[in-house]
């Protein structure tokens, strides 16, 4: 698996990386025995990367992380978490629903203080079982997940005093790198235009489907040497599966705009002789900044189709096809 720099650290990761949400139990049960299946599978496939977060199960998914990776050589992985949010223990009757099944006992707190950052890193030590985090992304600080009112105060309070926290870190060898895990392209340019960031793990706004950070944010990484890692490439699914009925893009049923667009995708595709799955998959490291593409999933199987897409000849030339005026063209 063929690595790439990650901004202008030292720090080299794997082009293909393994995301830690669905082993904690997004959307459907995930047992352990497979979730250790799933990530000895990426391991065995050679992706050295692997992303996690607190607010995964509730700690379920670092804890898997890190059961799996104790006996691994130190060196030989990089290994990233996510700040932002704190758990505090309640009673099982009011673990707060966020679409994990069968999590841990806690309910996530929004904390994007010094304090708060400080105070995330050393659970997530405990969790993890580890002694070393190499990458830091603060967690979903933005509106999509807070609205605007909230989105202004969490911001201070990050620019006030998170960010010193992760400095403090990067400087003294604790964490080699640090940025945003988000899902929006806004609060990327609000904290970079401010703020130095080594990376951004962005999910679902740079695909064949969302290009929303190809206009202003790809150009400002550029710029900042800021490199991406990309999530969300198939936008939900809806670029893996094609027009199947109960479709889905952005966590909803597509609408009748996004199913054309699909459509006229499946026809480019079609005429290219690949799928349109392999496309999107490999579509963002076709871009310089780009890091790394994220795949996330709770079975080896899914995984395995999902790494079988980069054995798919996809001439270079073909990307230029889907840019959104020429597949407005298609579907007239």
């Amino acid at each position: 698996m063929k690595k790439r720099r990650v901004g202008s650290t030292a720090l080299e990761i794997t082009e293909v990386s393994f995301g830690g949400a669905a082993v904690g139990g997004l959307y459907r049960a995930c047992p352990r025995e497979t979730a250790i299946q799933t990530l000895q599978f990426a391991w065995d496939a050679g992706l050295r990367y692997f992303d996690t977060a607190p607010f995964y199960g509730f700690g379920l998914s670092e804890r898997r992380f890190g059961d799996f990776l104790r006996d691994k050589p130190r060196d030989t992985y990089v290994l990233s978490t996510k700040v932002g949010r704190l758990l505090r223990p309640v009673p099982e009757d009011r673990i707060p629903d966020h679409s994990y099944v069968d999590p841990l006992p806690f309910a996530p707190d929004y904390d994007y203080s010094y304090d708060g950052i400080m105070r995330s890193v050393e659970f997530s030590y405990a969790r993890l079982g580890l002694n070393r985090i190499d990458i830091l992304f603060v967690h979903d600080i933005g509106v999509y997940t807070h609205g605007v009112e909230k989105t202004k105060q969490h911001f201070r309070q990050f620019m006030d005093g998170g960010l010193k926290a992760l400095e403090e870190l990067k400087s003294s060898r604790v964490i080699s790198a640090y940025g945003l895990g988000v899902n929006e392209v806004q609060i990327c340019l609000d904290v970079l235009r401010q703020a130095p960031l080594d990376c951004i793990l962005l999910a679902s706004r740079y695909s064949l489907l969302d290009r929303t950070a190809e206009a202003e944010l790809l150009p400002l990484c550029r710029q900042r040497q800021t490199s991406l890692i990309i999530g969300g490439v198939f936008n939900s699914g809806i670029l893996a599966t094609g027009l199947v009925p109960g479709a889905h893009f952005d966590y909803l049923p597509a609408t009748e705009d996004i199913l054309d667009r699909v459509g006229a995708m499946e026809k480019i595709a079609a005429e290219g002789g690949y799928p349109l799955a392999a496309a999107a998959f490999q579509f963002p490291l076709h871009e310089p900044v780009v890091a790394s593409v994220l795949t996330g999933t709770a079975k080896p199987a899914n995984l395995e189709r999902n790494l079988q897409l980069l054995d798919i000849q996809v001439p270079e030339i073909e990307f230029a096809k889907y840019d959104p005026y020429t597949v407005v063209q298609k579907l007239g």
